[in-house]
């Protein structure tokens, strides 16, 4: 027979008193629904947000835009949900693929991990701020060229993060293109030809 376990304490009038369980439940929840922004080591206050839908402002591909949302909502959500730009791609949501990879203030990062209210104040860019079919970057283009991607589901992701590399590194070596990339996967295995793109367009940035 399993054994129970006891119930906890009460007071006279047999409400259970206050236990571990009920406390850890409860500041999951709280958790769960609010967000604090702002605050530090100098003393600032921080902004508690929610539970409710709150605006804000992201600097997208060098546009202030408005957005009206709960504040669990990532960024990812936010760009591919309220702003209509879906190239960062959600895939695994945990910050391993790489597939919703954007660039904050120049660093990528992984927008399915990163809540939407914490972007507030950066500048974000996107693959949409990178180039256009009519007009595609120089990785772009060497994209297109070495034929460096299949599904292309991963290839935004892929994009962003060479765009990142070749910002830094003007002749990346293979190893540090490899590097680079290391946050990024390609299930369809285009790794070689990835490579090859990013070598190309470094070549096509330095004329």
């Amino acid at each position: 027979m399993a054994r129970r376990e006891p119930s906890p304490p009460g007071d006279e009038s047999g409400t259970p008193a206050f236990s571990r369980r009920s406390f850890l439940k409860t500041a999951g929840v709280g958790a769960a629904a609010t967000t604090v922004v702002g605050g530090g080591a100098r003393g600032e206050a921080a902004q508690v947000l929610g539970p409710d839908a709150v605006t804000f402002n992201l600097k997208v591909n060098g546009t202030v835009r408005a957005v009206t949302v709960e504040p669990r909502v990532t960024l990812l959500d936010a760009l591919r949900n309220h702003l209509d730009l879906t190239g960062a791609k959600p895939v695994c949501e945990r910050g391993g693929c790489g597939a919703c990879t954007v660039l904050l203030d120049g660093e990528p990062v992984n927008s399915c991990l990163m809540l939407a209210a914490d972007a507030e104040g950066h500048e974000i860019t996107t693959v949409e701020g990178m180039g256009t079919p009519e007009k595609m970057s120089p990785l772009q283009a060497a994209f297109v060229e070495k034929d460096a991607m299949q599904c292309g589901f991963c290839t935004p992701g892929f994009v962003v993060s060479g765009t990142a590399l070749l910002a830094k590194v003007e002749s990346p070596t293979l190893d540090q293109i490899k590097a680079g990339l290391a946050g990024n996967l390609c299930r369809c295995g285009t790794y070689g030809r990835i490579f090859e793109a990013v070598q190309a367009a470094a070549k096509a940035k330095r004329g």
